[in-house]
């Protein structure tokens, strides 16, 4: 009797077998047979890592450049009229994604997609106080990306800079005036600088030459011994003329600089701790996929790069630093 339900019951199991497996292929095919086309927005030219390691990972989700999807990758550095312009382009071409960075462009495409129905996925962006997004979890509309947990990586800084160099007394902080992302990292830090007794003394400037000229004001005050400049994620540090400016302060002065990794015109700082451009655009591949594969952007939740800690071990060194075994087995890479 076993035998015969056995027997009966038979093609009925392989008939669903074959239904399901039919399913499963049609859902892992189909949307790859479809031929893609990517707008990709290059806004910032020290970040164009972000491309590789986007395009490298869409490759190995199935996304093979030549044969079902092709990327429009325009190239430009901080020039807001050209993002309004590349971003237009992309718009008229209906491309089927817009991928961008950094966080201005960011904002030009959530304005200039609004109501087209093209999905925006960003990359090396911020998301405080400047309504790139309703909320990490929610960012609503037809956008999602991946951001720069600033906050967060003012506080672990803070942290990594207090275990280098425990006898911190004040640290010094310049940043881009009026810079809307610097606020919630500055917020941050006068928090965990009040907890820690220590001063925070904040320089706000424009530009290289007005960055000088407030740094002047604090030369009579400095103390080598128990002083920090602690770089925070803001644009003003990242031209090459505005870190000379404070690197050579330092080199006055005799104090260490940290928060990102920078080595420029024989000035260096002791450790930098930020999101890697080609990781974040792995990262920002797999919201591609996920939209390709039919979800919509806007309930998508907003990703948060991954961080990548260096330490200038010889930097350190020379400042007498405390380059601890824990700290140093922390490390993604030092510099020796």
């Amino acid at each position: 009797m076993k035998t015969k339900i056995a027997i009966n019951t038979l093609p009925l199991v392989l008939l669903i077998g074959l239904l399901a497996s039919f399913l499963l292929l049609n859902d892992c095919v189909d949307y790859k047979k479809k031929s893609y086309k990517v707008g990709i927005l290059s806004g910032l030219e020290s970040l164009s890592g972000t491309v590789d390691g986007f395009k490298t990972k869409m490759a190995e989700l199935g996304y093979i450049e030549g044969k079902n999807i092709a990327y429009d990758v325009q190239n430009t550095n901080f020039d807001i009229v050209e993002y309004r312009r590349i971003l237009a382009k992309f718009i008229n071409e209906r491309v089927d994604l817009i991928f961008v960075f950094p966080t201005e462009a960011a904002l030009e495409a959530k304005a200039a997609t609004k109501g087209k129905n093209i999905p925006v996925v960003f990359a090396n962006a911020f998301t405080e106080n400047i309504g790139l997004v309703n909320s990490i979890r929610e960012p609503g509309g037809n956008i999602t990306g991946v951001r720069w947990a600033g906050a967060e990586i003012a506080l672990k800084r803070f942290e990594i800079m207090l275990e280098l160099a425990p006898k911190t007394k004040r640290i010094l902080i310049a940043y881009q005036k009026d810079y809307p992302i610097v606020k919630s990292q500055v917020e941050i830090l006068r928090s965990a600088c009040a907890t820690a007794g220590l001063s925070l003394i904040e320089i706000p400037a424009s530009n290289a030459a007005e960055l000088e000229t407030e740094l002047q004001k604090q030369s009579k005050t400095i103390n080598s011994k128990t002083d920090f400049m602690l770089h925070i994620a803001e644009p003003l540090l990242s031209t090459p003329s505005s870190f000379a400016v404070l690197g050579k302060f330092a080199a006055e002065h005799k104090i260490p600089i940290g928060g990102t990794l920078t080595l420029l015109e024989g000035y260096e700082s002791v450790f930098g701790l930020t999101p890697q451009s080609v990781s974040q655009g792995k990262q920002a591949a797999y919201l591609a996929d996920k939209i390709f594969k039919g979800v919509k952007a806007g309930t998508i939740p907003v990703i948060s790069a991954e961080n990548f800690l260096q330490i200038n071990y010889k930097e350190a060194e020379k400042f007498g630093l405390n380059l601890s075994e824990g700290l140093l087995s922390m490390a993604n890479e030092i510099v020796r």
